[in-house]
């Protein structure tokens, strides 16, 4: 996956810093991500649904606003208008680059923001919300004991997160103003709504109100054990599969034309976790899965390890090749399995002096099978392309990429 730092000018004139997370395959979609209030583009939750959605093709802006992070500009002068502007500025230039933003998703008051700016991003179809309140003012609960002093001195400091961070009048007074249900009612974009029922930030009566004022098509997804900022890495990664599978049915991610001499495209492999063994395998935008190594290796076991996946690959093979050969000569087989195992076994049990793979099929078959007909199909099974492959043995070539 490449990453892109890159800066655009926000509703004030200041520069916002932005990443812009890409594809290291194919660029199927857009999207433009809100970080949560007073967060930045670079919290963990943001860093990983933005990783694993690249990872599925779908390339991610997230951009500090203004006065945050990276970002130029006094936040105390910014209000909740003015990030739902420097959003709409963000999916401007992201027009600019030819990649506007198909899908729109937003966290926490960030998920707000989001919903307030998506009926003026045309190009936007889908929109998620992660714990986003439905009455942005909510997020003055957080700085309650400081409204007096902001409201008589037009600013004050409050803690957030560990942190100092000043507030000004106009953010509260403008937030306190804001009503999403027309916004939430007229956007006329998909929805999916991800909230955690045991959210002590944002109660999940919010994600309810949301759900109700929407129109259809709508869905709404639970985050059960996760915590408000989805800082757990298996709750971001489960979002991002989920925001992924969703947004595959409102977007437009037809496969590209694979390239020239492989027919069936490209199976890309990505790292998911640089401190461990997880990886994406795609094949296209329809077909996602993980490998992994168990517990005891290292890894994380969230996914089969590489020789499981070879061995899958033979027992399906296999299966495959055992149907389509009863299916041409209409016998009577009703159900077949393989059981496939691995193991290395000592050359010389096959004369010569090191070891082996060796892989052990077991084949199962129901129907009304005479003893000819299932000798036959197991001598088939030795037709099926994936074992001609392992025992013949295959070249692999291996280049390195120019831009790595």
């Amino acid at each position: 996956m490449g990453m892109e730092r890159i800066t655009f000018t926000g509703h004030s004139g200041a520069a916002l810093a932005a990443r812009l997370d890409m594809p290291d395959g194919p660029h199927l979609a857009t999207a433009l991500f809100a970080h949560c209030f007073t967060c930045s583009k670079d919290v963990p939750a943001s860093k990983r649904i933005a990783a694993r959605l690249a990872a599925m093709g779908i390339a991610v802006l997230r951009f500090d606003f203004t006065g945050l992070g990276h970002s130029e500009g006094e936040f105390e002068n910014t209000t909740f208008s003015s990030n739902v502007d420097d959003l709409i500025l963000a999916a401007k230039h992201l027009d600019s680059l030819d990649m506007a933003p198909t899908l729109l998703i937003g966290h926490s008051l960030g998920g707000a923001a989001i919903l307030k700016a998506a009926p003026r991003i045309a190009s936007a179809k889908a929109v998620v919300t992660i714990g986003a309140p439905f009455d942005p003012k909510h997020v003055t609960h957080n700085f309650a004991d400081a409204l007096d002093t902001i409201e008589a001195e037009g600013a004050g400091e409050v803690q957030l997160g560990g942190r100092g961070v000043r507030i000004g009048r106009d953010f509260v007074e403008d937030v306190a103003a804001e009503n999403l249900a027309e916004a939430i009612s007229t956007m006329r974009k998909s929805l999916l709504v991800l909230h955690a029922p045991l959210d002590s930030v944002v109660g999940i009566e919010n994600a309810t109100q949301i759900f109700i004022h929407a129109k259809h098509p709508k869905s709404f997804i639970t985050l059960c054990g996760a915590d408000h900022l989805i800082s757990r890495p298996e709750d971001a990664e489960y979002a991002a599969d989920v925001i992924s599978a969703w947004a595959s049915k409102y977007l437009d991610l037809r496969p590209p034309a694979p390239p020239v001499g492989a027919p069936e495209g490209v199976v890309r492999v990505a790292e998911a976790d640089p401190d461990g063994f997880l990886q994406d395998i795609n094949a296209g935008p329809l077909h996602h899965i993980y490998a992994d190594e168990p517990l005891a290796y290292g890894g994380t076991n969230k996914g089969m390890s590489p020789y499981g996946l070879l061995a899958s690959g033979l027992g399906a093979c296999t299966s495959m090749t055992i149907r389509m050969y009863a299916r041409r000569k209409k016998w009577p087989l009703t159900r077949v399995w393989v059981d496939v195992t691995h193991d290395a076994m000592h050359a010389q049990d096959a004369g010569g002096p090191s070891k082996i793979d060796q892989f052990s099929r077991e084949i199962h078959l129901e129907g009304d099978l005479d003893d000819t007909q299932r000798a036959r199909l197991l001598e088939i099974a030795d037709k099926c392309p994936v074992h001609k492959t392992l025992e013949s043995g295959a070249k692999i070539k291996t280049v390195l990429a120019k831009n790595g």
